[in-house]
């Protein structure tokens, strides 16, 4: 317990100083976190667009998909924050940066994690909570305790999943020395793919977002049951409430694969 509190006490310096760093100029932060919550506000406007045109999609109303929209949106936001170093980490190994953090007596991830903490993302969050509370005032839910907490494990094991991704997609350095971009496609797409019901899409695009990265696990699975919604696709109240936990399986298992990379390693004699 005493070494998790002391863990977490560096996090938090780490998230101070680049906290402070950021708000040295407050007028470009403000221009940014605007700016990221316009850019992500357009995409909901596609979204009201398409609803506006077919009224339903797969069955699902505006106001649905909309929780969906907010779910994936915020866990995206979180991520993008707190786990911005890795996105940035190809950088850092081509430098010869890494060979500072392995003489350092801390773990290297949570190293690269403080490294850059991007606070502009409260725009993203932020936007994606006046959609979810939006779509919570025009659903006929009633927000009962296990609901309420469902949604903010949703957003937790997502904020969890798309960092563990992040991490994935830094490990590749270590061989390749470049974040590959192909994982854009499973994280800036994975946020556009979850935001509609998973039941629009073919039967093996699915089972990829279900057991391979498993996102459906913490957007659509836990909707169904704040809806209060049947599965078509055969999925169990028990599975629905349980299925966030998937988000924080998916990073430790991805944390492993950090594990390995690392050990892997070899200077870039910079």
């Amino acid at each position: 317990m005493a070494k998790l509190q002391d863990t977490l006490l560096l996090y938090a310096r780490y998230v101070g100083v680049s906290v402070r760093s950021q708000m040295q100029y407050r007028a470009s932060f403000v221009m940014l976190t605007f700016a990221t919550m316009l850019i992500s506000g357009l995409e909901f406007v596609a979204t009201w667009a398409l609803f506006d045109r077919f009224g339903s999609l797969a069955g699902w109303t505006l106001p649905e998909a909309a929780l969906l929209y907010g779910l994936v949106n915020m866990a995206f936001a979180l991520a993008e924050g707190w786990a911005r170093g890795f996105d940035e980490f190809g950088q850092m190994v081509k430098s010869g940066g890494f060979d500072r953090l392995l003489l350092r007596p801390r773990s290297t991830a949570l190293q690269v994690a403080g490294h850059h903490v991007q606070l502009m993302r409260i725009g993203r969050l932020a936007q994606g909570a006046v959609v979810f509370i939006w779509a919570a005032t025009r659903l006929q839910v009633a927000w009962s305790p296990p609901r309420v907490l469902l949604c903010l494990l949703a957003i937790a094991g997502g904020a969890a999943l798309f960092s563990g991704l992040m991490v994935l997609q830094a490990t590749f350095a270590f061989w390749s020395t470049e974040s590959l971009e192909v994982f854009n496609t499973v994280t800036y797409g994975g946020v556009e793919t979850t935001q509609y019901p998973l039941t629009v899409y073919r039967d093996g695009f699915r089972r990829f977002f279900t057991y391979v990265v498993p996102l459906a696990t913490v957007t659509y699975y836990p909707a169904l049951a704040v809806l209060g919604r049947s599965d078509p696709l055969g999925s169990s109240l028990s599975f629905q409430y349980a299925s966030p936990l998937f988000g924080f399986l998916f990073l430790i298992v991805c944390l492993r694969v950090w594990n390995l990379g690392v050990r892997h390693y070899h200077s870039t004699g910079s």
